[in-house]
């Protein structure tokens, strides 16, 4: 005998599908959930993929994400998939693609860069060079960033 836990369908809001396993919690993090104005969000961590063997899933009840949020989790996680639900119907399903700009997202870890000096109000620009695994380079000082030191800034 097969058991199935089935996780209950959502009328309107947003399925993040596709997470890097384990990623979830930075997600979160991300989204600022949960926040007390989110009734319902549904969490399911290192289930099974027949793409990548493993994934995670979040389905936000009534709140869709926007495009900065988007950037973010793309760095995080950047196989994911949105799915916009309405009415219990999926509307828009899209692939998130890292952008080619990182603007004010993260900042540079080299603490010399212009945009961690305190009188300075320089907000950081990293140019994405690689997307998989994520890595990107300062505009101003030229400090690539890797995949471990942009996961550590959501942590």
């Amino acid at each position: 005998m097969k058991l199935e836990l089935k996780i209950k369908a959502i009328e309107n809001g947003t399925v993040i599908d596709h997470i890097t396993a384990n990623k979830s919690p930075h997600i979160l993090k991300i989204l600022g959930l949960p926040d007390g104005k989110v009734r319902n969000v549904t969490v399911a961590m290192n289930v099974s993929s027949r793409e990548t063997g493993r994934k995670d899933i979040v389905k936000i009840e009534n709140r869709e994400i926007d495009h900065e949020e988007l950037d973010q989790i793309a760095l995080i996680a950047p196989h994911a998939t949105i799915n916009i639900i309405r009415d219990y119907e999926v509307v828009k399903k899209d692939k998130i693609i890292l952008p080619n700009v990182i603007t004010a997202i993260i900042k540079c870890t080299n603490n010399k860069c212009i945009t961690n000096y305190e009188n300075e109000p320089i907000t950081s620009k990293f140019n994405v060079i690689e997307t998989e695994p994520p890595v990107v380079r300062c505009h101003y000082c030229e400090k690539l960033i890797k995949k471990e030191d942009i996961e550590k800034q959501f942590e």
